[in-house]
């Protein structure tokens, strides 16, 4: 399906909604004999969607339903994946109990919001499965007492895609969902992978994370550091969202390492470092080289400048330590939107071929 760009964006579904429309269509199935298409649920927020299934199917006291995820206009990774939910009966009274098909994942570290061990299905979607499987128990004359399975199909190769990996959720992708919808182009899933980043590190009393502001200063900076896949924090542009966690829930030592560019961004004052929401003031910019002694020429060469790396370059050749300078500011901001914590940072400025050109103190 085309993505729209502009315009009005289509809203999306969760893969946690979509498994409970499933769960709910599987077990009407085992209860009726008949599996209702399209299957309406009811969301947190009080939607009422309806999916349809793509595939169902039932064998004595196990029946299956399967749902292909639409998530809208959102460049979800998980856009077009078949949900597949098994329900089959059980006579423990124990409730419900929830497993790992192909495609979802197990937890395997400490600091997520599941117990080692747990399929990664997020609390979350398990309780609008709980609570559809509940109602459908109520109207059918079910007992709710029910083994959920959900899988993905090619759901661990999805997941190499995804934080999973790092985050020690191995085999596949999770199911997740807070509400059900998919808000096209959101900021929030991404900050919300970045606080369960740094639980894990907590949990693994690791004395150092890094988040970075894409690949090349993330590589360079896990290998200057010395530090663990786990330690690494996929910041991104949400270097706001990952400092002001942090403030809640410190680590001794925190660096963020990114490209020039971004960083002179963070050392404005900016903490979402996304070029259509803040851009590099080359002004500004041009008087910090200043104030380490550039000349005329080369203060309105950065003045004039199309890139920052045209920037840094001109006061390279001047011999102005800026990236230096645009480090110690940045991490000024960086620690003062940490507050008084505990925790020192420190800043990495790498240029676009990696190479580490400033760094502050700390």
């Amino acid at each position: 399906m085309a993505r729209k760009l502009e315009g009005e964006l289509r809203r999306g579904w969760t893969t946690g909604a979509c498994a409970t429309a499933a769960a709910k269509a599987a077990y009407t199935a085992l209860l009726t004999g008949e599996f209702p298409d399209p299957v309406k649920i009811s969301l947190p927020k009080g939607e009422t969607p309806t999916f349809a299934l793509a595939r169902e199917g039932i064998d004595g006291d196990t029946a299956f339903a399967a749902i292909v995820k639409d998530a809208g206009d959102d460049p979800d990774v998980t856009h077009g994946a078949l949900i597949r939910v098994d329900v089959a009966l059980k006579t423990d009274g124990n409730g419900i109990e929830f497993r790992s098909g192909d495609g979802v994942g197990t937890v395997t570290r400490d600091g997520l919001p599941l117990a080692v061990g747990e399929p990664a299905i997020n609390p979350a979607p398990r309780k609008m499965i709980e609570t559809a499987i509940a109602e459908t128990a109520e109207d059918h004359g079910g007992d709710g007492n029910v083994t959920v399975t959900v899988s993905v199909d090619g759901g661990a190769a999805l997941a190499e895609k995804t934080w999973n990996p790092r985050l020690g959720i191995l085999g596949g992708i999770s199911i997740l969902g807070t509400t059900g919808v998919v808000v096209p182009y959101s900021c929030s899933a991404w900050i919300e992978s970045i606080h369960r980043g740094i639980d894990v590190a907590r949990a693994a009393s690791e004395a150092t994370i890094a988040g970075c502001t894409g690949k090349t200063s993330e590589d360079q900076t896990q290998a200057l550091l010395s530090l663990p896949h786990h330690a690494m924090i996929d910041m991104g542009d949400f270097v706001g969202g990952m400092l002001k966690y942090l403030r809640a829930h410190p680590v001794p030592n925190v660096a963020i390492g990114g490209g020039f560019a971004k960083l002179c961004k963070l050392a404005q004052g900016n903490l979402d470092l996304h070029s259509g929401r803040s851009q590099v003031d080359f002004g500004w910019l041009a008087g910090v080289a200043a104030k380490l002694g550039a000349d005329h020429t080369v203060k309105t060469g950065i003045e004039n400048a199309n890139t920052a790396a045209e920037a840094l370059s001109l006061s390279g050749n001047a011999g102005l330590p800026l990236a230096d300078e645009i480090a110690r500011r940045a991490r000024a901001v960086a620690q003062d939107t940490v507050g008084d914590t505990g925790s020192a940072v420190q800043v990495l400025v790498f240029d676009r071929a990696g190479n580490l050109v400033g760094q502050s103190d700390g």
